[in-house]
């Protein structure tokens, strides 16, 4: 029975982080550009934590994207999630303090940050599904 239920839970985790890139979509056409990246980082960030859950059967109790992305990196030994993260360095924080500031402060998004947003979140997602 805990084979099933550690299944349906890395299922959840996967299911939620597409979503979220979904929901991202949405509120791009609706021209609320604050949840892209809001969303943005929650579906990476739940595929990042479904993707450790899914290797070693946890993943540690934090919101950093840059923390749990060095963790994928250190787990899969991804050369290429590697490369990815340094040559992106800015948008993964971008994306942390997105989480950060869409809970306690005001902060706006432009439609240029929220598009290359989409489309970089789109790009790390390809690569992610690779390491399964």
């Amino acid at each position: 029975m805990g084979i099933k239920l550690t299944s349906e839970y890395e299922e959840i985790l996967r299911k939620r982080a597409l979503a979220f890139l979904e929901h991202a979509q949405i509120a791009f056409e609706r021209e609320e550009y604050d949840l892209v990246i809001f969303y943005i980082e929650q579906s990476l960030q739940l595929y990042l934590k479904y993707l450790l859950y899914k290797k070693i059967g946890d993943f540690p109790k934090t919101h950093s994207i840059i923390r749990l992305i060095k963790d994928v990196t250190s787990v899969y030994e991804s050369k290429e999630l590697e490369n990815l993260y340094k040559t992106n360095l800015e948008a993964f924080n971008l994306l942390e303090e997105a989480y950060i500031t869409s809970r306690y402060l005001p902060r706006s998004y432009e439609r240029e940050i929220a598009e290359r947003m989409l489309e970089f979140a789109r790009r790390v997602l390809e690569v992610l599904k690779c390491l399964k």
